[in-house]
Formats: structure tokens, sequence, C-alpha cells
């Protein structure tokens, strides 16, 4: 039997498959869009090329996974009867980590998050009927919180229907929860809600730039337009993906649902921009917390044009909200469970920092080695 799992070319989810690869012994039978067979094989060594080397991936390749091409947003996964079947008949638990971050696309979201999410489902009661399913766990956000402010948020208190969402990402992320608490009511499931997830503390590395380059943009400003003593709930990616395979392979964890965060260690904008001034030898920026409205109103104004200009603004644009809403993430239940919290943002921001400028927010993919 095997371990389904969704979004493994996605930035958490290559971190998941690489540590249920790496330190499990399942099968993983892993969904991954694609035009032909070899196709999906480069996609998934691309995803997987930052967590081991070649010969470690092919062995993996030929002796644990199995690779279904299809795509999330079609019925049954776009896969044959027969694929299908066989994929419903080897699964005996299910990790879904693909979303959409699309936080600008209605359109997005509701397709990949609702629609994705409720196949996912489908297969997951298949499995079910079938044989039965040891646990569904699913990747959701602590977006699910909706519009917040100067907040500690527990994981219980979390969702309100009343409250209002940021965005298309945090509303159909919501409901996806709903769903699968609706529709698998006789399964074991684990929700992970990861607050900001940005860099790995153990290294500078990352395939992942989108977030980078908001901090990055900001780390640059001689004046910030926040308040410096307002906290940032960042949290690495190592530390969620753990997260993800301990407790989604332990036997019973002591609750549903986690807050993969930083909690009440989560830093200040003070002590994240001393640290990166001190590392870069380099003057402190000067906090004006009177700005923060019209910066937002040139970011905002910025984001409809194009180039990378616009792009840019366009990020900082989407992201704006979850950085000035000074509200953390209760983590006491994941820090439990793991003996451990998670590294201060401080430890690594700069050599990720460096690894991003270094490299032109690009990740420098190996090829499939010729004659492989």
């Amino acid at each position: 039997m095997a371990i389904f799992l969704t979004g493994s070319t996605g930035y958490i989810g290559a971190y998941v498959a690489a540590g249920l690869a790496e330190g499990h012994r399942e099968r993983l039978n892993l969904l991954v869009r694609a035009k032909d067979a070899h196709g999906a094989e480069v996609r998934l060594w691309h995803a997987l090329q930052l967590h081991m080397d070649f010969p470690r991936f092919r062995d993996h390749l030929a002796t644990r996974i199995t690779v279904f091409r299809g795509d999330l947003t079609e019925a049954r996964f776009g896969l044959e009867e027969a694929d299908y079947r066989r994929l419903a008949d080897t699964t005996d638990a299910v990790i879904h980590c693909a979303a959409s971050l699309n936080r600008k696309s209605e359109k997005s979201c509701l397709n990949v998050n609702l629609r994705g999410t409720l196949e996912v489902i489908q297969l997951a009661a298949r499995a079910q009927q079938a044989h039965g399913l040891r646990r569904f766990s699913h990747v959701s956000t602590v977006a699910v919180a909706g519009q917040r402010a100067n907040e500690v948020v527990t994981e219980d208190t979390a969702i309100e229907w009343e409250r209002s969402d940021y965005d298309p990402y945090a509303r159909t992320k919501k409901f996806c929860e709903h769903m699968i608490r609706e529709l698998l009511p006789d399964v074991p499931r684990t929700i992970f809600r990861p607050s900001i997830v940005l860099g790995d503390s153990r290294r500078g590395e990352t395939t992942q730039f989108d977030m980078v380059k908001a901090f990055v943009f900001l780390a640059g400003l001689a004046v910030l337009p926040f308040r410096p003593n307002d906290k940032i709930d960042i949290v690495p990616v190592d530390y969620v993906a753990d997260a993800i395979v301990s407790l989604h392979q332990k036997e019973k964890p002591a609750h549903e649902i986690y807050h993969v965060s930083s909690g009440s260690g989560s830093q200040t904008f003070r002590e994240i921009t001393d640290a990166l001034a001190a590392a870069q030898k380099k003057r402190k920026p000067i906090f004006v917390p009177g700005l923060e409205r019209p910066f937002t109103g040139v970011v905002n104004w910025l984001a409809n044009g194009r180039g990378s200009l616009g792009y840019g603004a366009s990020l900082m644009m989407v992201f704006l909200p979850y950085i000035v809403w000074n509200t953390v993430f209760d983590n006491t239940r994941v820090v439990a469970e793991m003996g451990r919290t998670p590294a201060p943002f401080t430890t690594y921001c700069y050599p990720l920092l460096q690894f991003s400028r270094e490299s032109r927010f690009t990740y420098p993919y190996k090829e499939w080695p010729s004659g492989a």
C-alpha cells in the first residue's frame, strides 16, 4: 500500500515527498501534471533535486514511487479507469498538499482548491470504502482565520464563518477544511495550517521566490511603513514539512488541527531588520508607521502597471495584509508533538537574502543527465 501525495512538485509538497522517501518505508503514489511519462519524471526531478542527488532520486523512482500522470482539476484526475482504480486500490493514506496560492484569481482558487480537493476527497472515500483509509492529512493555511488584527489565534477559534476573508485563497481553503470534515466523517483526519512559510532554516537555497521577492524588496528600504514592534509569524519550510510527515505517520496525533507557525516566538520587524542590518553591516531602517496607508496606495497603483515593477508590486499587494496584521497563531500543539520550536527567522534570513540576490531569484536546476 502507498501514501497518495498531491503537490509533490510544489514547494512544501516536495519537502514532504523527500521526507517520506528518505525517512519512511511506505510507497508513494504521486500525482504529477505532464504531457508524457518522461516529462512527469523530469518535473519530479526538478522538485526533488534540492533534497537528493540523481542516483538517490532514480533509486526511489524505481523502488518506492509510482507516478500517476494527471490533473487535480479534472474528473478522476483525468486518469484512465484502470489507472484510477489502481490508484484507489493501492492508497491507504492521503496527504493533500496541492493548492493554488494565486490570491488575485478567484477562478484559479475555485478550480484548484475547491474542485481539486473534492476530487481528492472522492478518491479517499473510494479507498475508504474498499479497504479503509489510515489517515487523511490536509495542508491548509492560517489565512482561514480571516481578517485579524493584534491577536493570538488558536486552532479551535480560527474559523468564524461570519468573519470576512482577505482573498479567494483564504476563502477557498476555509471551505476545503469544511468539505473534508463533512464528506470524510469516519476517516482519521489531520489539518495543518502553516503561517508565512519562508526559507529553509538549514540552508539559504530555495526554489520558491514569490514571498522572497517581497521580503527582499522590503529589506532594501531605508524607511519602512510599519510599526517596529509588530510581530510577523514566519516559519521555515523544513519545520513545516517535518511536522506534516511526523504527525501524518503518527498512529494517534493528539489533535486534529495544528498551527504550524512560530506562535508567541514570532519576531518583530525590529528584530528582523536589526539582524539583517548587522549581517550586511548596514544602517538600520527607520520605521514610520504613518506611511502605511500611502505606501499601500502606491503599491496598489503600481500593481496595475506592467513589467517587473508592476509584477513586484502585485506580489507586495497580495502579501501585504499578511505582513501588517500583527497577528500570530498559537503553536503550542505542534511544539508539544514535535518536541522543538521552529528556528527564528533571524537565524537564517540573511543566507536566504544572499542566495536570492545572487541567483537572481532563480533556482539553478540540474537537467536530466544524458543517457540516464
